[in-house]
């Protein structure tokens, strides 16, 4: 077999137009660093932890630089994009942008081991939120505002903001965004994949633009709205705060779970809701079994915590639906330590982990299109049994879904839960006891954050061995881009013609 050609150089300029925007991101933390700062900024320092001004000027010059390098001798490359030159940039932007995005943390010394920094990096632009931090409030504030910007490029998805871009160059973007959304059904909202991406970015800001407002309105001041609305919108779950969002009132802690619902919700049904046709997205039968699966999950933890508060109604049904919708969307805020609850409970929560939010959100996980997909053609398959000669497709929004992806969704399925156990088997062989093991594989393969045991709500990855945490960086990008764009990869096939 002949080995495939490709388009390197297309590749290249692409990477290379990643990382100047990457550059230009970074320089967004440098206000807050001045503000913030103790030290002067115009005293030269590197590995100092209370000085970050400079690490971010210097890594912003740095992926600048390496990005007009890869652009400038790549300039003159073929404008298209094949499929397989799609897989391999997608996969390797999350990779190149955490090498390069990890920089201002190594650099300032806040984390000095590098291998921590790039697990943090990773872990924000995918947006997971497993953290290995033990003092979030110790960080300097321009770091802690980078650290929630990669939530926020990530969420929406680096590459879905390059599509608004690229053709400026000459430069397709299909294929990119079939890699970028690889789910059953990825919705495009306009003909020109271009205006699709302009429309969900700016559905995204617009939706963040209003909770930073808002939970300003609830006493936060600017640092703390943005870097909240970040992590909420991108369901990423960084904090500015040891305690999470139990540092903060109800009111917020009420906001951020209705933004979090919002986030887990279909973007193209936010599209159309602000076309005024509300009723168009009660008829979305995702978007009902999302709402149902929260609400049923919420009242069976809300009545037993009233049971066991003895009547704090109120803060039962907070901390209930707070938790609920922070694993659904796979954010990983926290209000409360969930492994306190009586066993079942935290049982629960940890199914909840393998629900995920809708297609087309920000959401990981494994999502909730392909779990009714799955219990659809499960309940059709017996009466096929009961009626072998009868051709009874499944049905989806009243339209026939294809065997195609069926198949696809029974793939992806297995595919996850082989992943998942092999995850936990590694994470035992390097010294997890089982819970940590089956949490932390969990939460970083959906992208949650927080887990069980070990990596609970109210611990951390900072004792995961480094072999561990390099493993759960893999599973990170894995769940992001929802196995296949990586994994195909993997594949002898994909490399030959």
């Amino acid at each position: 077999m002949r080995r495939s050609k490709f388009n390197i150089q297309i590749i290249a300029k692409i990477l290379g137009v990643l990382l100047i925007i990457e550059a230009a991101f970074m320089l967004t933390a440098l206000p807050f660093s001045a503000y913030y700062g103790t030290n002067n900024i115009f005293e030269f320092k590197l590995f100092s932890s209370n000085n970050d001004f400079w690490p971010l000027v210097i890594s912003s010059v740095i992926a600048a630089a390496i990005g007009a390098y890869l652009f400038f001798t790549a300039r003159n490359a073929s404008k298209v994009i094949s499929k397989r030159d799609g897989y391999i940039i997608v996969s390797l932007v999350w990779v190149i942008t955490s090498i390069v995005g990890a920089l201002p943390f190594f650099l300032s010394g806040a984390i000095p081991n590098y291998s921590d920094a790039f697990f943090e990096t990773i872990s924000g632009f995918t947006t997971t939120g497993a953290t290995i931090l033990t003092d979030v409030e110790a960080m300097p504030k321009g770091l802690l505002f980078w650290r929630s910007t990669t939530h926020w490029i990530g969420g929406m998805g680096i590459i879905v903001l390059s599509l608004a871009i690229l053709p400026f160059l000459g430069i397709g973007g299909m294929q990119l965004f079939i890699a970028e959304v690889p789910g059953p059904t990825p919705d495009k909202l306009h003909p020109r994949i271009t205006q699709t991406a302009k429309r969900l970015w700016g559905i995204y800001v617009l939706l963040t633009a209003a909770e930073t407002i808002l939970l300003m309105f609830g006493g936060m001041n600017l640092f703390d709205g943005l870097c909240h609305a970040f992590g909420t919108m991108a369901t990423g779950g960084f904090s500015t705060r040891n305690a999470s969002i139990a540092a903060f009132s109800p009111y917020i802690q009420y906001i951020i779970t209705l933004f979090m619902i919002l986030a887990g919700t279909n973007f193209t049904l936010h599209y159309i809701s602000l076309h005024g046709r509300i009723k168009d997205v009660w008829k979305n039968e995702e978007y009902r079994y999302y709402i149902y699966s929260i609400a049923v999950a919420t009242i069976l933890i809300a009545s037993t915590l009233t049971l066991i508060h003895h009547g704090d109604i109120e803060k039962s049904f907070r901390d209930s639906i707070f938790t609920v919708v922070s694993i659904i969307t796979t954010t990983g805020f926290i209000t409360v330590d969930y492994l306190i609850w009586p066993n079942v409970l935290w049982f629960i929560i940890f199914l909840l982990m393998f629900v995920g939010g809708s297609a087309g959100s920000t959401g990981g996980g494994i999502k909730i299109v392909r779990q009714l997909l799955l219990f659809k053609n499960s309940l059709l398959e017996l009466k096929r049994l009961m009626h072998p000669q009868a051709i009874i497709p499944v049905r989806m929004n009243n339209r026939p879904v294809s065997q195609d992806i069926i198949f696809n969704v029974l793939a992806f399925f297995l595919i996850y839960m082989i992943i998942f156990a092999i995850g936990t088997f590694v994470m035992s062989i390097i010294g997890l006891d089982f819970e940590s093991a089956i949490g932390a594989t969990a939460a970083t393969l959906g992208n949650i954050g927080p887990g069980i045991g070990l990596v609970g709500p109210v611990g951390n990855y900072s004792e995961i061995p480094l072999f561990g945490k390099w493993f759960l960086s893999f599973l990170m990008l894995l769940g992001r881009l929802e196995l296949f764009t990586v994994l195909i990869l993997l594949s002898p096939a994909f490399w030959k013609r």
